[in-house]
């Protein structure tokens, strides 16, 4: 989603121009609800997540790291800067993931031919096969929130108001 820092810094300065545009506008009830069912949903995908992850003896960052690195653009591994601005986590502590995948036999580090410092990160077959695992699960539990969550993004950005219809959507 982000490509570095600064996009991050950009994007948090156009939230808070819009925070600031809206002051005088208060968020109705509804809104409040349908935020509310918003994060709750997202919360509930997000726990099937490292709980599908757990079951496999696998820490919910490990899996996610090995989405990044398989879903990184145009090629088949990343950086460790890459994969830390991804995951939204410190380089030291990219490191020590990397690390920890690399001894679980998930990962392969790589120099980099230009440049011997730079690390690369990739999987290895047995990552993949573990990836593709918990993709599957994961795609198929998206098919089911699928309704319910275009529902609430088109309430939220569309019509934000009628948050009735989507309790009553949830409730069924």
């Amino acid at each position: 989603m982000f490509s570095n820092w600064s996009d991050r810094v950009n994007i948090n300065r156009e939230a808070i121009a819009v925070v600031e545009e809206n002051k005088q506008k208060s968020l109705t009830k509804a809104e409040y609800e349908l935020l509310a069912t918003f994060r709750y949903v997202l919360r509930q995908f997000l726990h099937f997540s490292e709980e599908a992850a757990r079951t496999i003896e696998l820490q919910p960052q490990q899996h996610q790291a090995l989405l990044m690195i398989k879903g990184f653009p145009d090629r088949d591994w990343v950086t460790i800067k890459e994969l830390a601005d991804r995951l939204q986590i410190r380089h030291h502590s990219t490191v020590e993931l990397v690390k920890r995948l690399v001894v679980q036999g998930l990962l392969v580090r790589t120099h980099a031919t230009k440049d011997r410092r730079q690390v690369q990160v990739s999987l290895t077959t047995h990552g993949a096969e573990v990836l593709e695992q918990l993709s599957a699960v994961h795609k198929a539990e998206l098919n089911q929130l699928a309704p319910q969550l275009i529902s609430l993004l088109t309430q939220l950005t569309q019509n934000p108001t009628a948050g009735h219809d989507l309790l009553q959507h949830r409730d069924k």
